[in-house]
């Protein structure tokens, strides 16, 4: 449905016929960790997360699964070769 509260206009999920149904009646503003991230818009009355209706859930327990602008570092491990495998591979 249409958002009638904070983003007045937009597609929202947590619209009803009765009004927004998320916790409080309303989303949230962003927090300073969202403050790059492209997922972000500006509204009359502040900056809203386009993807969460509270930033600061995202954010609790470590980096917003969400945010562009946070690199997921994937840790390479290098796997142990048997050198005796190994070298009846290569002949």
């Amino acid at each position: 449905m249409i958002c009638k509260t904070v983003r007045d206009g937009s597609e929202c999920s947590f619209m009803t016929a009765q009004g927004c149904s998320y916790k409080g009646g309303s989303c949230r503003q962003i927090i300073e960790q969202c403050e790059e991230c492209k997922r972000t818009v500006e509204l009359s009355s502040g900056w809203y997360c386009t993807a969460c209706p509270d930033p600061e859930l995202k954010w609790k327990v470590g980096n917003c699964n969400l945010a562009t602008h946070v690199s997921r570092e994937v840790a390479e491990t290098k796997a142990k070769i048997n050198p005796l495998k190994a070298s009846k591979r290569k002949g």
